[in-house]
């Protein structure tokens, strides 16, 4: 499959899983979550999801958990808003992207305010 219709196909995925994840009425998705990036197998058999949460790596494992209960009902309504023959069968894992790179974030914020001591 040339790496173009992949690239289509994973991004109409992510933007599908996107609009289920905030019609999902289970509190431990609720939230501020969000989809970090999508791995999809070159034969659409499995896709990858990768889940971020702002209050860290502990409510983004109490999300992927509510996803994985609620993943039959994503993968059905995945399938009927994407013209797939085979809709991928969805695994999620938790990652600390978000965390990770507002800390990143504050460190280069803190240097910007740090007062040049060089002498001239």
């Amino acid at each position: 499959m040339s790496s173009h219709r992949m690239g289509r196909i994973t991004e109409d995925i992510r933007r599908e899983l996107t609009a289920i994840f905030r019609e999902l009425k289970d509190p431990r998705v609720q939230g501020m979550i969000s989809i970090v990036r999508v791995d999809v197998t070159s034969d659409l058999s499995y896709c990858t999801v990768y889940i971020s949460a702002m209050g860290g790596m502990e409510q983004a494992k109490q999300a992927v958990k509510g996803l994985k209960s609620a993943a039959g009902f994503i993968r059905r309504e995945l399938g009927a808003r994407l013209p797939l023959r085979h809709v991928p069968e969805l695994v999620f894992k938790a990652t600390d992207s978000i965390e990770y790179s507002a800390n990143i974030s504050k460190l280069l914020n803190d240097l910007r305010s740090e007062p040049d001591d060089k002498p001239e």
